[in-house]
């Protein structure tokens, strides 16, 4: 891995788009029942340059590996707490080589960057990965999906919040 770098995406072939439309299709479109052109309209639309959704991606020699998106609204239980980080993924042969890890370390850096809020929220069944790049659990709470119900809650202080 020659070239590693994470950009935001607000522009892309239509390559890079079926790939990560596939991998939010196979991850959560089919089990919340989408269809494939559905995710693939909503990943188009999350390609903004100064409003949410905020789709950044993972290249490795040009080539998108994984991604991550700021968004407005992540789980529609929770209406009261925003912005959301989303769609944390990375691709399944890149997996364990240290991208996610650089990837998740700049976050924080383009939340500050690009949102104006004060703190970014994310859910998880991953407890203790997050925490590792400043993220405070806040608590576990039922998400009402398939699997796994019971996920935790997460906070990062972003833009000199509190």
């Amino acid at each position: 891995m020659n070239n590693v770098e994470v950009k935001k995406i607000v522009q892309t072939d239509d390559g890079t788009l079926n790939t990560i439309t596939e991998w939010m299709y196979n991850w959560w479109g089919k089990e919340d029942g989408y269809v494939f052109e559905e995710v693939k309209c909503f990943m188009k639309h999350s390609l903004q340059e100064n409003r949410l959704p905020q789709t950044y991606g993972i290249f490795v020699d040009n080539k998108i590996v994984g991604m991550y998106q700021f968004a407005y609204e992540d789980l529609s239980i929770r209406p009261d707490i925003y912005p959301w980080l989303a769609n944390v993924y990375i691709d399944e042969a890149y997996r364990n080589k240290g991208l996610c890890r650089k990837m998740m370390e700049t976050v924080k850096e383009n939340a500050e960057k690009n949102l104006e809020f004060n703190e970014i929220y994310l859910y998880t069944k991953h407890h203790g990965l997050y925490e590792k790049f400043g993220w405070k659990y806040v608590s576990d709470f039922d998400t009402y999906r398939k699997s796994p119900r019971i996920q935790g809650l997460y906070k990062l202080i972003i833009n000199g919040g509190i």
